[in-house]
Parts: C-alpha cells; structure tokens; sequence
C-alpha cells in the first residue's frame, strides 16, 4: 500500500497549548520541531490529586510569556509567520489564557491565526519523528489519555472516522485513580508503571469489560474492582503487583480491541498517541502483536506524547499548508468536535 505524507506549512509557526496542567510553546517549521518548551503543573496539582481549573489557569498566567519567550529563543527567532492555539477541548480558563496570546501575537506580528482542536495535535504527533518516512491511508489511531480512549479512522491528511470510544472513563482516569487507591500519587500513569516493575501482573483477577466489541472501552467498572481489591485486601495488599495487574488488565484490554478493530477494517498500520502512549508496557504489547499480524506500528517520540505545544504545531501546520484559517473573533470551547470527522 502507498505511504503518505501529509502537506505542511514551510514556514516557521509558534504553537501554543494551555488545555489542561500544561504551559507550553513551540516553533514548528514543517514537519520540524524546532523548540518544544513545557511549564508542567504537575508538582502544583499532586497535593490535591488531580488538576483543579481555577489554579490551572492562574499558573498558566503566570507561564505562558516566559514559555513563550523560551520557545522563540530556542529555536532563535524573534517572529513566526503564523500562529497555532489549542481552542478546544480543554478547561475554558486555562484554554483562554493560551488564545488570548496567540490573538495578542498574530496581531502584533500581522500574522494568521489558526485554532487547532486538541485531539488533531495528538492524531498528528507521530510526524514529529524525522524517521517516519510516510504512513498508508487508512489507518488506525488509538488516541488514549487521560480524557480520551478513541479508536479513530485515518482516512487522509486531516480526515478521520470516529469507530469507537470509552463509554464512561479514559484509560488514563483508570490509572490516575488506581495510582490514588494505591497511595503512589499523581500523574497516575507514570507512577503504576514505575510501581509495577517486577511485579506479578497475574495475581489479582481485574475485570476487562466489553470483551465482545471491538470498538469501545469501559474502565469505569476497572475503578471500582480496585477500590474493592484495596478495601478487601487492606494491609495485606502487595503494592508492586496490584500495580501490574491494574497496568495488564488496561493494556490487555486497548491492545485486543486493537488487533480486532484492524482485523475488522482491513488497517494495514496502528498508530498509539495520547499520554498513556508513553506507557512502555503498551507500546510493548501493541508493538509485538502488530508485527505478528504484519501491522505497521507507528508511536511519537515521548516528547510529544503528553500535552504539548510540538503536537499542536504539527497539526497547524498540515491545516495551514491545506489552506486553512482562522479569524480573531473566534473563542475558546470546552469541547467542539474533531475537524475533518466524518459519519
């Protein structure tokens, strides 16, 4: 099958993300990546176990000039040609801090201004790796995190086939509460992985719902048998493998639907993005079932995994090369859906 590249933008781009916990800007030219910088608040939120949106967006306030002025200085320039701005899905403060500005920036430099949807920039952070030399059309995408578990349909450059979602939670919610029950804190992802080396990722039984759909995800009843696991178990609990059993039963579950999706819609190649793309033990899993299948496997480099303004300048620029634009008097929203989605 024919491997593609989508078009994009020659011109150097400043990219700004600010959807969540994360301050960050980038300079992307191309397909280039030329500065990524990212003001996490994850120290800040730790207390209080997850991300509170009122102080998410005073941080953001506080970091987006000097992550701004970061981004610019690292890959030395003073002005872009264009700018890029997450404006959907996300926390409204906290997205219009990074829209405000991109507005006052485009303005300044008499520039365009493009909103870019959140998801776009996770479906397009692969083509942040140099090495990835073209990918075929159709493909799949499993676009798993903390707010979204998706089996998407890559039919082209900037076109996609929603085939399936989570029912209730995200993948990653599964692992940030596991983490909290387990007392081994937040961000949850990070901490089970690190908590489940060497552990036995058989020894407690956790349910894997949906077993006969191919398309969607439910961890919500995940969240609950862990609960019941640690109240049952009490301080006969073993930290380490309750950790890989969590970790099992969610790569299990995403890496089966997986290979069924593919098998069902004829994909020849699986992308993995998102920030649970990051988790070893599913990039593993996936990794060796795609090449038993003969599957292309594609992930991002791990800097572009999690919230971060590289991604959301790779997709501006595919959509300004594809002649697109956006206008100041657009707004923030908490969650628009995808460009480019199709019934």
């Amino acid at each position: 099958m024919e491997r593609r590249v989508p078009p994009f933008w020659d011109r150097p781009i400043l990219a700004i993300e600010s959807s969540c916990d994360e301050t960050s800007a980038a300079v992307v030219v191309g397909r280039e990546v030329r500065s990524n910088i990212v003001a996490s608040q994850i120290e800040m939120h730790q207390k209080w176990g997850g991300v509170v949106p009122e102080a998410a967006a005073r941080a953001h306030v506080e970091s987006i000039v000097p992550v701004i002025q970061a981004a610019l200085s690292a890959a030395g320039l003073e002005k872009v040609s264009a700018v890029a701005v997450t404006r959907t899905p996300g926390l409204v403060g906290a997205l219009s801090v990074g829209l405000s500005a991109a507005k006052a920036l485009a303005i300044q430099w008499g520039v365009p201004i493009l909103g870019v949807h959140h998801l776009d920039g996770h479906l397009m952070s692969p083509w942040g790796d140099p090495s990835l030399e073209g990918l075929p059309y159709p493909h799949l995408c499993l676009t798993i995190s903390g707010g979204h578990s998706e089996i998407i349909q890559v039919t082209a450059p900037g076109e996609y086939r929603l085939l399936g979602e989570t029912l209730d939670d995200a993948a990653g919610e599964a692992f940030d509460k596991g983490a909290r029950l387990l007392g081994l804190g937040y961000p949850g992802g990070k901490a089970i992985q690190e908590a489940a080396i060497g552990g036995n990722p058989h020894r407690y039984k956790l349910p894997r719902a949906l077993r006969d759909d191919p398309f969607h995800f439910s961890f919500s009843g995940l969240k609950t048998a862990m609960l019941r696991l640690v109240q049952v178990e009490g301080s006969a609990l073993d930290v380490r493998d309750a950790a890989a059993s969590l970790q099992e039963a969610i790569v299990d579950v995403i890496a089966t639907k997986a290979m069924q999706c593919a098998g069902r819609t004829g994909s020849s190649a699986v992308t993995l993005v998102g920030g649970v793309s990051a988790n070893r033990a599913l990039r593993d899993r996936l990794a060796g079932l795609c090449a038993q299948n003969g599957l292309g496997f594609v992930v991002p480099p791990f800097s572009l995994c999690t919230d971060n303004a590289g991604m959301i300048g790779l997709a501006g620029s595919m959509r300004l090369a594809m002649g697109e634009r956006g206008d100041l008097s657009m707004d923030v929203s908490p969650g628009d859906s995808l460009p480019g989605l199709m019934e």
